[in-house]
């Protein structure tokens, strides 16, 4: 192959024009700039073959129930039973059998940039989804765990077609019209579960970020209501706001105090 020029090398390999034969020849080339792209090239490859394993493990809970016959399967997961304030919210969605994000994960192991991303992507190519949103009022009344389980249901009811074969994360629903499967760490097991999973934080970091502007002192926009530290002396100076969560000790002790 005749000598080309670092920068033609570079837009060969980032449009994924080079060959084997090619690829072999530059491995023999002294310049350092080459070698850089060939050995950016390769750790790129190397991430791609990861995630595409990931990726199919994480499908394999689905491709066994697509083998038992079950054609609409859903995942469901939730965020935000543990902060001190707003709401718990799930989500329940059902993917299309060939669906393919590479790199949807556990939502709490992606990146903000990448959620939302992945958000989008979601909603636009899933057969149906649902969110389930259960208010502080409510979480106070029936408890964390209780009102978690409402909320998945409320996901799950506005699901169309209705699923055949649930898949949920950790929470096991009774009464259901159709088999499921509850499994731990299933945002990281399972393809439908992590969908659910980011569906369920970016929608409930979207609600946080709109209480943030009636409450900015208490931080919401970057705490989600978790109990940081500056969240936690918001609450001993200022007092609690309509969405914490009494039931929660950390509230409970700023309404003492």
């Amino acid at each position: 192959m005749e000598k080309q020029s670092i920068k033609t090398i570079k837009t060969l390999f980032q449009n994924r024009e080079i060959t084997d034969e090619q690829l072999e020849e530059l491995k023999q080339d002294s310049r350092k700039g080459v070698q850089q792209i060939i050995g950016s090239y390769e750790k790129q490859l190397e991430k791609e073959k990861a995630l595409e394993a990931n990726y199919i493990e994480m499908c394999q809970y689905e491709l066994t129930a697509y083998k038992q016959g079950y054609k609409w399967i859903a995942g469901i997961d939730e965020a935000g039973r543990g902060p001190l304030a707003g709401p718990v919210v799930a989500a329940a969605v059902i993917l299309p059998e060939k669906f393919k994000l590479l790199g949807l994960n556990d939502s709490k192991q992606l990146n903000e940039g990448t959620r939302e991303a992945y958000f989008s992507i979601i909603k636009k190519e899933a057969i149906s989804y649902g969110i389930g949103i259960v208010d502080n009022s409510m979480i106070d009344k029936m408890n964390i765990f209780e009102a978690t389980k409402l909320a998945m249901r409320k996901a799950l009811e506005q699901l169309n077609p209705m699923p055949d074969y649930v898949l949920i994360d950790a929470v096991q629903l009774g009464n259901l019209t159709c088999p499921s499967e509850s499994i731990v760490k299933g945002d990281a097991k399972s393809i439908s579960i992590a969908a659910a999973s980011v569906l369920a934080k970016v929608t409930r970091d979207h609600l946080m970020k709109e209480i943030h502007k009636e409450y900015p002192l208490y931080d919401f926009a970057s705490n989600m209501g978790y109990g940081t530290k500056n969240h936690l002396e918001a609450l001993e100076n200022c007092g609690i706001t309509p969405y914490h969560r009494k039931s929660f000790a950390p509230v409970r002790n700023a309404m003492k105090a």
